[in-house]
């Protein structure tokens, strides 16, 4: 089964540590108590039903989180050389159909179009990956393709 590389930034790490710590903390706390016992009179008691699938998504959760910090990989600025191409952690500053726009290209997991962090697997990450300024690219969405030009690429 192949494993899959999880692209973080720093501060996404952080994240997902610290959220898997409370997990794990929750978890801790919920098995501390009194769990409750398997039958009820003469029926499955639906109070341990409950318990047990909440258990069940609780560690499914947590493993998954442990899958993620065990193929994680950290985002880290190219060498000097290499700084003229978008690739993961770039900023890219470009000019989208028309309007200025700037996006952070990140892993899957901190990508948040809010925040203007695109994902390096999203069609406009994927085009932009490797192109320099001055570069013009078209970048082929589901319902249209929208041309930009990379105005700046600059590295935090």
């Amino acid at each position: 089964m192949a494993t899959t590389t999880y692209y973080l930034t720093k501060e996404g790490l952080e994240k997902v540590k610290k959220e898997h710590q409370k997990l794990m903390d929750f978890k801790k706390a919920k098995t501390k108590g009194e769990v409750p016992s398997i039958w009820h009179s003469e029926d499955v008691n639906p109070e341990y039903l409950s318990f047990q699938e909440d258990m069940s998504l609780l560690e499914a959760r947590i493993t998954e989180y442990e899958n993620i910090l065990r193929n994680v990989e950290l985002i880290k600025p190219p060498a000097k050389k290499e700084q003229k191409k978008v690739a993961l952690g770039a900023t890219v500053k470009l000019a989208l159909d028309g309007e200025i726009d700037e996006f952070q290209i990140v892993g899957t997991l901190e990508a948040d179009p809010a925040e203007r962090k695109i994902s390096n697997e999203s069609p406009l990450g994927q085009g932009l990956l490797g192109t320099k300024v001055g570069e013009s690219v078209v970048v082929k969405a589901s319902v249209v393709n929208h041309t930009c030009k990379i105005l700046k690429i600059r590295y935090s």
